[in-house]
């Protein structure tokens, strides 16, 4: 698609082929120089999801490592305990168990974030109660309801099995 466009463009003097072309920029990126920068290569990082990191935890050896390396191509019998765990800690910082346990003060974090939310919330809530709602309605003091319950008493709601029900007319007082 380029190249269509390169070509259309081709009789404009403002635009020229060499910088629609890309054969020009090839020499930029050229993947065998030492000039890399270093945030272009890949890194290693621990990750559960992926527990096969695309390079070695130690890139540059210790002349112990180089022997231990040579060694490692050898039969793996004649390696010690010792040796095996070095050699897999020259690939792996840590193993998938020790990534999947956490650190010691991760209850801390989230103890954090907890309160930070509950904090948040809180205040949205006094926010809402301030500016949002307004003031409380007057059927809902004490005088009122008194009143109201006096009303309904007097006009005997719901005598059977409701309010009224739990009030002695006779004694003028509820039921025990």
């Amino acid at each position: 698609m380029l190249t269509t466009v390169a070509r259309a463009l081709r009789g404009s003097k403002s635009i020229t082929w060499r910088s629609l072309s890309t054969t020009s920029c090839l020499s930029a990126h050229d993947v065998s120089s030492d000039k890399v920068p270093y945030y272009t290569k890949p890194m290693y990082y621990d990750s559960r999801a992926l527990p096969l990191p695309d390079v070695p935890f130690v890139s540059e050896l210790t002349p112990q490592q180089k022997a231990l390396k040579e060694k490692e191509a050898g039969s793996w019998i004649q390696l010690t305990k010792e040796e095996k765990v070095a050699l897999y800690r020259l690939h792996f910082n840590k193993s998938y168990t020790e990534m999947k346990q956490g650190s010691p003060s991760e209850w801390k974090t989230i103890v954090g974030v907890v309160c930070y939310f509950v904090a948040f919330t809180g205040l949205y809530f006094l926010w809402q109660r301030i500016y949002v709602y307004g003031p409380v309605p007057h059927t809902l003091s004490e005088d009122y309801i008194a009143m109201q319950t006096k009303r309904m008493l007097d006009m005997r709601v719901n005598p059977v099995t409701g309010f009224s029900s739990h009030w002695d007319y006779e004694k003028n007082e509820w039921k025990k």
